[in-house]
């Protein structure tokens, strides 16, 4: 059935592109991607400041850039995809890891001081995942985004008829159907927040009732130790504590599983982002150009897959590096 709807379009991400490698469902990493070969004349700080989703893998790549070059200094801050956009106009960081597109306000912010707009870099894939207990029947069920509306919004923009506040309400039966359901999820500065706000709350408003966590793994804590709860954060924040919910993107559709063979098909699939100022017909920096370069290679994608997101083909590699400047064969 996954064969059959490959081509759609999910989340603004184009899924032709993201299956070009006949290994995608079994998350190898694409040959064709180049091996990083070490160059003479990077110096400087990787500084990263932006999404607390993309704090581990800005981690990863960073420890494996500073074997290579032992001299560069690294300072990474994860606080939520807000904390990009200002930081990279200050100049106060020269990466900006987001986990949501940015606004228009933020471009245009941007553009006002620099007369250009900053260059967002697709670096991997995440599947945001709706999260409850391991213990939680729901999650061999399954549950639509019209439901997960009603159980996060007080607006319900997703059509539902009835808020829902408790599991029986969505099918569960015996001691759940009357179990209220505790909510947990992020904060305003969060893009993963921003983004399950558009995409699975249709634009709606939380409930005052959501217990606003300050990182992605403490939402995945949070559910882990409530039995009743249930909260949104990346696939790589996945516990054996947990379990992930099958998701449809209209009631009636097949819930589809927050797995990386159904990738094509999961309704809540997204770029992770790396925003960098790059004033156009002028080369990125060593520091910037080599880690860039060390991101789109075999070992750049294989901390992707270590981390738990889904690694890009070489044609959105190839793509997102020409946006910046870099050939990837060159």
């Amino acid at each position: 059935m996954l064969n059959s709807r490959i081509c759609r379009l999910l989340s603004g991400l184009s899924i032709l592109a993201l299956v070009t490698s006949p290994t995608f469902a079994q998350v190898k990493v694409d040959e064709r991607l180049p091996e990083y070969k070490t160059v003479q004349g990077v110096s400087g700080t990787i500084k990263s400041v932006g999404s607390d989703t993309l704090n581990n893998l800005m981690t990863l790549w960073a420890e494996k850039f500073k074997e290579k070059y032992p001299n560069v200094q690294v300072e990474i801050e994860g606080k939520g995809s807000s904390t990009a956009p200002p930081a990279l106009i200050a100049g106060a960081s020269n990466f900006g890891p987001m986990s949501r597109k940015m606004k228009d306000a933020e471009i245009d912010e941007f553009e006002k001081k620099f007369g250009y707009k900053p260059v967002p870099v697709k670096t991997s894939i995440d599947m945001l995942a709706v999260y409850v207990n391991k213990d939680n029947p729901i999650a061999k069920t399954g549950l639509s985004l019209e439901q997960v509306d009603a159980i996060f919004s007080k607006t319900r923009k997703g059509g539902h008829a009835n808020d829902v506040s408790s599991w029986g309400q969505v099918g569960l039966e015996g001691a759940w159907a009357n179990t209220p359901i505790s909510l947990y999820g992020r904060n305003s500065a969060s893009g993963t927040y921003g983004y399950f706000k558009e995409k699975a709350l249709f634009k709606g408003d939380y409930k005052d009732s959501v217990k606003e966590q300050p990182g992605s793994s403490s939402v995945v804590q949070g559910v882990a130790s409530d039995k009743n709860g249930i909260g949104y954060s990346g696939l790589g924040y996945k516990t054996a504590d947990v379990a992930t919910v099958p998701l449809a993107k209209k009631h009636g559709d097949e819930a589809c599983p927050a797995e990386p063979a159904s990738v094509a098909d999961y309704p809540l699939a997204r770029f992770l982002l790396v925003y960098v100022n790059k004033r156009p017909g002028q080369d990125l920096d060593p520091l910037r150009r080599e880690l860039i370069k060390l991101i789109f290679s075999q070992e750049g994608q294989e901390v992707v897959v270590k981390d738990g997101y889904l690694p890009v083909s070489y044609e959105i590699a190839q793509q997102a590096l020409a946006d910046v400047g870099i050939d990837i064969d060159g």
